[in-house]
């Protein structure tokens, strides 16, 4: 098994566990990411998995409060797109029941962790938005996953507002799957692994691609069309790398609309 410095990585009674570890807020960057891949290239080729579980590491304040902004500059933001896409990829060719246990803020890259999940235990106190457009960008795996999970007009309305919304919320949306209290989010997490691990790897799998196949599209082939858009069209405007360097900085954007 690799080692790891950003997260840690368990696989235990048939489960894989990725503990989000850069703490208190768990900001992705690039090396995080990649490691959380190589995690999931490790969960891949145990075939007796019956799951894998995204979670904060103890200490955290957030779930992860997204990707890091330093990071999104012309020199490294082609490596920053494809290691945060290829946790995606990965996820659908693997095809293992995914959980996330979401305590604190999941915002812009941590929210489409959550949306890329097939179960999700939320605390009371956790927070989802993608705030991207306040920096004059968009979320790609949003654009793609969150109309499929929350249906279209809100989806449209939380990507292009920015807005967060709470635990409650994202509950009767269909984001989350549960609510519990802080206390509780280890023992919920624990009873649906419990049912999973009751299952037929083998089944779960197929069962998980006979689910995917039947959305419209692959993730893998509209993602792509995405990534173009977004590298290609999106980060030549002015306006994506003022909202970047303003964020930066520490003040208030200021849009040339070009």
């Amino acid at each position: 098994m690799n080692s790891y410095e950003h997260i840690n990585f368990t696989i235990e009674d048939r489960v894989g566990r990725i503990s989000l570890a850069r703490v208190p807020l768990n900001v992705l960057n690039i090396a995080m990411m990649r490691e959380m891949g190589a995690a999931l290239e490790e969960c891949s080729r145990v075939r007796e998995m019956v799951a894998v579980v995204f979670e904060a590491a103890p200490g955290s304040r957030a779930f992860s409060a997204g990707v890091a902004i330093e990071e999104h500059v012309a020199e490294t933001i082609y490596q920053m797109l494809e290691s945060f896409h290829n946790i995606f990829r990965a996820l659908e060719a693997m095809s293992k029941p995914v959980v996330a246990l979401v305590d604190g803020a999941a915002l812009g890259g941590g929210c489409e962790l959550v949306s890329a999940c097939d179960i999700v235990i939320a605390t009371a106190r956790a927070r989802f938005g993608q705030p991207e457009i306040k920096l004059g960008v968009f979320p790609p795996v949003a654009a793609i996953m969150l109309p499929r999970v929350i249906g279209e007009r809100r989806a449209r309305e939380l990507i292009l507002t920015g807005e967060l919304i709470d635990a409650p919320e994202a509950l009767r949306l269909g984001l989350v799957n549960y609510v519990v209290a802080p206390d509780e989010l280890e023992a919920k997490g624990q009873e649906i692994l419990a049912r999973l691990r009751e299952l037929s790897a083998p089944a779960l799998e197929l069962t998980r691609r006979a689910l995917d196949l039947a959305r419209e599209e692959r993730l893998e082939d509209v993602l792509a069309r995405v990534e173009s858009l977004y590298l290609n069209e999106l980060m030549k405007t002015e306006d994506a790398n003022e909202g970047v360097n303003a964020f930066m900085e520490k003040r208030k954007p200021v849009w040339r609309n070009r």
